[in-house]
């Protein structure tokens, strides 16, 4: 169906038939905000509305262009406007709508059957923390929802930052009476990031990301949880989804997904509660809330395209509020039949167990243990690569 939003005014294509309610839904646009007109009528929630419908969505503020945003929950004066949502919310209110926003994500993640959920109640959950706003908002939200939740930070060793990073993170849980588990990749693993991209001559994210996702995945088997939980918001997966639609990287497009089941023992589901969510959210929810949170980015990111990417779509969002979430979503509520197929080139393959780790992999040894054993017998050579650099790079 064709939809018309005013004011400001943009046009989007949405597949039906759906109901009104339904509609505004998938849009996000509150309800009580606006009036929707079918054919020049006014029309009701539930109301469906065929493939081909004109649908106009008018917003009913009143006080003109220029008047101050008032809560969309209690009318009070906002302190977060956001138009994608067609709304704005005060200090009091604006963690309500981040936690429905989570709930949302976890009760209706797209291409889950009927009734599944990303987690239960009954599930022990581990959420990721690197002492930033996303995952330190996503962990202090499911706690005040009542999940049973613990934290984990990985220690990377990349200087004061990583320092700082920790400190946040312990002072969080502290606070909170929460559990937090620390792994220092140098104690645990003999290397840090900084070194470790030096040894083995790869991309500092790469190294990075492959260290961290096995560290998740161990602690979360060890220590018997059902679901590991990262901080990965909207900003996020829409730049990742742009970076893979401009390379086709088919394999990654099928499994960009909020939801990554366990495919075997010693796997744990991996999901992404916060993807409805953009930065500016997280960051005003970790404000109000009063969460100390590290602002500074990693030294390390030099070079990643992810944040020319996520200025691309900044663009493409001041011009069109709701384009990123539309993006994304769009493409999680089409993708799962269309890129099945190359989720494993066609079939699935046998997963066998490490004889260095014990952990799942399709070879006989797994990708992390090949790379720290590369790690391990490179590092002298590159730590004199390195020397003198480290104090200035990573204080």
């Amino acid at each position: 169906m064709h939809v018309r939003l005013r004011n400001p005014d943009r046009e989007v294509t949405v597949d039906g038939p759906l109901t009104v309610a339904d509609l505004l839904d998938h849009l996000d646009v509150l309800p009580h905000t606006v009036l929707v007109l079918h054919d020049g009528e006014l029309v009701t929630g539930d109301r469906e509305l065929p493939e081909d419908a004109e649908v106009e969505i008018r917003p009913v503020i009143s006080g003109g262009a220029n008047a101050a945003p008032r809560c969309a929950d209690c009318s009070g004066p906002a302190v977060l406007e956001e138009p994608r949502h067609r709304a704005a919310w005060c200090a009091a209110h604006l963690p309500d709508h981040v936690e429905r926003q989570i709930r949302k994500a976890i009760d209706h993640a797209p291409g889950m059957a009927q009734g599944e959920r990303m987690f239960s109640y009954a599930d022990r959950l581990l959420v990721t923390v690197s002492g930033g706003k996303d995952s330190l908002a996503l962990w202090d939200a499911l706690l005040a929802m009542g999940y049973r939740i613990d934290g984990l930070y990985v220690g990377l060793g990349i200087g004061g930052y990583s320092a700082r990073s920790q400190q946040a993170c312990e002072q969080f849980a502290a606070d909170r009476d929460a559990r937090l588990h620390v792994v220092d990749l140098a104690e645990e693993y003999g290397y840090a990031i900084p070194g470790g991209s030096a040894a083995t001559g790869r991309a500092t994210c790469g190294v990075c990301g492959l260290s961290k996702r096995y560290a998740f995945n161990k602690v979360a088997v060890d220590h018997g949880y059902d679901v590991v939980l990262t901080g990965h918001n909207l900003d996020d997966e829409a730049a990742i989804l742009l970076g893979n639609v401009l390379r086709w990287q088919d394999q990654f497009l099928a499994r960009q997904h909020p939801v990554l089941p366990a495919s075997g023992a010693n796997q744990v589901r991996k999901v992404k509660p916060l993807y409805r969510l953009s930065e500016r959210e997280t960051a005003a929810y970790c404000v109000v809330r009063g969460i100390d949170y590290v602002v500074e980015e990693c030294p390390l990111v030099a070079g990643n395209t992810g944040h020319e990417l996520k200025a691309a779509l900044d663009t493409l969002e001041a011009a069109s509020p709701g384009i990123k979430a539309q993006f994304l979503f769009g493409f999680l509520d089409r993708h799962a039949d269309r890129f099945a197929e190359y989720a494993s080139d066609g079939e699935a393959p046998a997963l066998n167990d490490c004889d260095a780790c014990g952990m799942p992999t399709t070879g006989s040894r797994c990708a992390f243990c090949r790379q720290r054993e590369l790690i391990l017998q490179s590092l002298p050579l590159a730590g004199a690569a390195m020397a003198g650099t480290a104090d200035s790079v990573y204080a």
